[in-house]
């Protein structure tokens, strides 16, 4: 790949001291009916980097974007319940302005004190963010003195905040951005073996890079959730009316030749939890049989228990895990168990675990493991994107 892990600009490596520091965090979380903050993850992950910069006498700036508000202000789109949330997490007060840019940020950013918090307004209230506008960036590095990117969840966006601060300010990553391109850059260059690879999700088209990159480094593939279902009937098992995309059958078929010409076992499930399509009620009936043997009206919506025991008994064996998208339906109990099985058995102390993709994050969550994860990912699509290969905009302008 094209950048170097050791070539990134780390934190410790830039002066900060009584310093007003810029920080690009990744606070994209999901609000309640209140505004609230209904699920922190997002923030926690960014601690560490702001505990730091408090602790060296920084003033911090943080700017983020939340959700899409499409260059409009967007009142339900405002990051106040992230700054209510946030300040109690660092226990201490958050201050809050109602724009990212103009005179009145500008006087805030201004009488900002060392150890102190400011919250810029959400960025994407501005069409210039995504356009990477460059007076607009020049607007938002004048505010500080150094930037920090924290927020891998964007740096395959190459926007105002993630690229062009950087040519205003000296630069260099947060130690979340730091800690996702070494672990995914570790799996990518320097995996332990045997290396597993567990994939699920629904659909192909969006994991086509990642897949054909994996098949390069891997010793392993699980496959299992609605993208397991196309590889079943791409080789001939009947499905019923589970998901299945069929546009992309002969690709199933021509990468499983290709994978296994390589040596790498491709694991399919071997039996699978269907139910009625039209099922109603939380109970749903549910039937185990094996690929082929689902009859038209059913859908298979888990991985079932030989599979379960199969992908468990790789896994003891693996030294590198990576897993990216939920096995089954797992949102409903009657289809959780397959991925629940998985996530303990990645679990496993000792193995170096890297974990992509917020269904396979909330699944950690879920079952309770997620502090024995090697490394949760926060990244989505620019996890994806880096371990196709991809040098991503936001992580090159941090390099040396």
């Amino acid at each position: 790949m094209s950048l170097k892990i050791k070539s990134l600009r780390t934190l410790r490596e830039i002066d900060v001291k009584g310093k007003r520091v810029l920080v690009r965090v990744d606070f994209n979380v999901p609000l309640n009916d209140q505004g609230d903050v209904a699920d922190d993850s997002r923030l926690v992950a960014t601690l560490p980097t702001i505990r730091y910069l408090l602790e060296q006498g920084a003033g911090v700036i943080l700017m983020s974007h939340l959700g899409r508000p499409e260059g409009k202000v967007n009142d339900k789109l405002r990051l106040d319940g992230v700054a209510r949330r946030l300040g109690e997490l660092l226990g201490r007060p958050v201050r809050k302005v109602d724009d990212c840019v103009g005179p009145a940020v500008a006087v805030a950013a201004d009488q900002l004190q060392p150890g102190e918090v400011l919250l810029l307004e959400n960025l994407r209230f501005h069409p210039e963010e995504e356009a990477n506008d460059r007076e607009f960036a020049r607007s938002l590095a004048s505010l500080a003195d150094v930037y920090v990117d924290d927020a891998f969840g964007t740096a395959h966006r190459a926007h105002a905040s993630t690229v062009g601060v950087a040519e205003f300010l000296p630069s260099a990553a947060g130690f979340l951005m730091e800690k996702e391109v070494t672990m995914l850059g570790r799996i990518l260059t320097d995996p332990d073996h045997p290396f597993t690879a567990v994939l699920g999700g629904a659909k192909i088209a969006d994991k086509i890079g990642m897949l054909e990159k994996l098949v390069e480094k891997v010793d392993q593939l699980l496959l299992g959730g609605g993208m397991a279902n196309t590889f079943l009937k791409a080789g001939g098992s009947a499905m019923g009316d589970s998901l299945v995309d069929e546009s992309h059958l002969d690709f199933a078929r021509d990468f499983i030749l290709r994978a296994r010409g390589r040596g790498v076992a491709v694991d399919l499930p071997v039996d699978l939890v269907i139910a009625p399509a039209t099922r109603n009620g939380s109970q749903p009936e549910t039937r185990v049989v094996t690929p082929g043997a689902v009859p038209d009206g059913w859908m298979a919506l888990d991985i079932g228990p030989r599979t379960v025991e199969r992908f468990q008994e790789a896994l003891a064996k693996s030294k590198t895990v990576f897993w990216n998208g939920p096995l089954g339906l797992f949102e409903q109990p009657a289809f959780a168990h397959g991925s629940e099985a998985i996530a303990r058995a990645i679990a496993r102390p000792g193995l170096v675990s890297v974990v992509g993709g917020g269904d396979s994050l909330a699944l950690l969550e879920k079952t309770g493991v997620a502090g024995q994860i090697t490394h949760a990912s926060t990244g989505g699509g620019a996890s994806l994107e880096f371990l196709e290969g991809r040098e991503l905009p936001g992580v090159a302008v941090l390099k040396h």
